[in-house]
This record gives structure tokens, C-alpha cells and sequence, in this order.
């Protein structure tokens, strides 16, 4: 993987361009970038945010329930995903519902409120989509998959509470790749499975731990062209990426440079862009209490911190969404 370049800036504003614990993002069919500017939970600020790779904002939509009181208000929303049809689907765990949008940003419809014809859904979290429309929703808090048709018909779940194959406890991110297997990342159970697009286990890779092929709270998974599985590893704030057969491949840790929103703050904020260019910011060893992940990860800058999601786009580059640094790097295949 190469390092390409790094987007965003942290913004405390409810409006315009600039990050507050992004979450995910997507891609329309055109290219354009598709962000969750998730905000602090008691701000609830939320929209998403549109952008190109070039980084030109072209505006947000959408908000948190504390400025917006319609019926379709964000409260906690998770992921995004495109339909081939370029409708928008994002699951927001406050409201227990999917939402649905145009490539506009125009509302169009609700998946959840209404109980789901019994089937309800409780935490969504992750969200992929197969290439007949259909919908495959993690439930965190209900431990299971939920596949549903492009007409929002519950099709099928699978799933439930514990650590044997097929069990989740709190699963979050979700992936396919090109033949439609359904790649899950099982949050406290620290591995990612594997399974049929009908529901059916085919395998689990990694555990609990800090070293190769091992997990801390694995947040999202992506597979690429030549099944590559890619994960992030939230607690051990990386990415870890494994051969299609689950073996252990590379370690990405973050290379973080300034975006050009950063550079353009900077260059009419110049008492802190000297300050910047005086300080050492690149931290090659800290001392030894604070060298946990956590620790590395909030004290230098450069590296993830809170890295949440692993998305690929249609040229196969890698965008890794921090929450915590409220910036998304992006990485080329090599």
C-alpha cells in the first residue's frame, strides 16, 4: 500500500466544511465522496458531507435531532452505502431505521420505524449492498445479519449471541467481495467471519491480541479485487491486512500529512503555522508508559487514531476514516 494523502480538518461548527468524529464514507457513481460528520453525541450535529477526491466541498445535508425536528432527523447515524441505482442508505442506531437518500441529498424513505413487519431492527451498524440491491445490515445489539431486498422486504437473518461459528457479540462493520460472501467484523468476539450470502458459516479468521493476525476490536472490513481481506483494527488503533485464505499479509499504522483544508487554514492562521514549523510533531519513540495503542495513536499525529472504517472506491484506493483525528487517509494499491 502507498501512502496518497490525507482529508479533512477538525471544525467544532454545525455547518460547512470540516470534520467532528466522522464515521464512514461511500461513493456516489460519478465519484463524489459521501462522508458521516457523525459530531459528539450530545452536540448532534450530524449530516454528510459532500466532497470530491481533490477535496472541493460541494456541501452537506442532513442533521441531528437537536437542529433538525422532522421525522428523518440523524441521531446516531454508522455507515453509508450506494445502490446501483446511487440511493444513498445509512443505518442510524439511535432511531433503529435505515435512511434513504437520493445522490442529492433528498430524503425518500425510512426502514425500521414501523417495526420492519416484526422483524425490527435494533443497533444497525454496518451496511453492504450485493449487486441485486440487496441489503445486508449488522445488528449490533440484536448479534446478527439482516438481508433485505431492494424493495425493503426482510429476506433473512442469521446470527445470535456468543462466540461459536455463526455467533456475533456487538458485530459492527460488514463487507462482500466479488462473489457475494458476506465478511463481518465480530467487534467483542475480536475476529472477522465469513459466511455465504444465504446465511451460511465458511470461516473465522484472527483472535484477541496485539500481534499478527490478531484483533482488538476489529470495526471494519473491506475486501479488494484479488481478496485481500482489509480490516480496521480499532483497539490497536491500525489496519491490518490478510491474505484471501485469512493469513496474516501487512500492518498499515498511518502516514498522515497535512490536507489542503489544513493548509488553507493554516495559510491565513500564520502564527500557528510557524508554531507548526518549529515543533518536531513526527514522535519517533515515547516513553515507555505511553506506549500502548492508545497512548501512540493520541499522542502523534501522524498515525491513526480511532481509525473506524476501511472503504474502497472503484479505483481500489483505500480511505481509512479516524473519528479521533477527524480526517480520512487514503492509500493507492501497489
Amino acid at each position: 500500500m502507498k501512502y496518497l494523502k490525507t482529508i479533512g480538518i477538525k471544525s467544532n461548527q454545525p455547518v460547512g466544511r470540516g470534520f467532528l468524529f466522522p464515521y464512514d464514507v461511500t461513493f456516489a457513481s460519478d465519484g463524489k465522496i459521501f462522508a458521516i460528520n457523525r459530531s459528539r453525541v450530545k452536540q448532534n450535529w450530524s449530516s454528510i458531507h459532500i466532497l470530491t477526491f481533490d477535496e472541493e466541498w460541494l456541501g452537506d445535508f442532513g442533521r441531528g435531532k437537536l437542529i433538525s425536528d422532522d421525522d428523518y432527523h440523524f441521531e446516531l447515524p454508522v455507515a453509508i452505502a450506494f445502490d446501483s441505482k446511487d440511493l444513498l442508505y445509512l443505518t442510524d442506531e439511535g432511531s433503529n431505521e435505515i435512511k434513504i437518500y437520493n445522490v442529492e441529498g433528498k430524503f425518500v424513505d425510512r426502514w425500521g420505524s414501523d417495526g420492519f413487519g416484526g422483524v425490527g431492527f435494533d443497533g444497525p451498524s454496518g451496511i453492504a449492498i450485493d449487486d441485486e440491491d440487496c441489503l445486508y445490515v449488522v445488528e449490533r445489539n440484536n448479534n446478527r445479519v439482516h438481508k433485505i431486498s431492494s424493495d425493503g422486504r426482510s429476506m433473512l437473518t442469521w446470527g445470535e449471541f456468543g462466540t461459536s461459528e455463526g455467533q456475533f457479540n456487538m458485530p459492527w462493520g460488514i463487507s462482500l467481495d466479488s462473489e457475494n460472501n458476506v465478511f463481518v467484523a465480530d467487534w467483542r468476539n475480536d475476529r472477522i467471519q465469513k459466511f455465504t450470502s444465504d446465511g451460511e458459516f465458511i470461516s473465522e479468521f484472527g483472535k484477541s491480541g496485539y500481534g499478527e493476525g490478531e484483533f482488538n476490536r476489529p470495526s471494519s472490513v473491506v475486501v479488494d479485487s484479488n481478496g485481500n481481506i482489509i480490516v480496521a483494527d480499532w483497539g490497536n488503533e491500525r489496519i491490518q491486512i490478510l491474505n484471501p485464505d485469512g493469513s496474516f499479509k501487512t500492518f498499515l499504522h498511518g502516514e498522515a500529512t497535512l490536507s489542503k483544508w489544513a493548509l488553507e487554514w493554516l495559510n491565513v492562521n500564520l502564527d500557528e503555522y510557524d508554531a507548526r514549523k518549529n515543533s518536531d510533531l513526527y514522535i519517533k519513540q515515547l516513553p515507555q508508559h505511553l506506549r500502548t495503542p492508545y497512548h501512540v495513536g493520541s499522542q502523534t499525529e501522524h498515525v491513526f487514531f480511532g481509525p473506524v472504517s476501511v472503504k474502497l472506491d472503484s479505483e481500489e484506493r483505500l480511505y481509512i476514516t479516524e473519528h479521533s483525528r477527524a480526517r480520512v487517509q487514503v492509500y493507492q494499491q501497489s
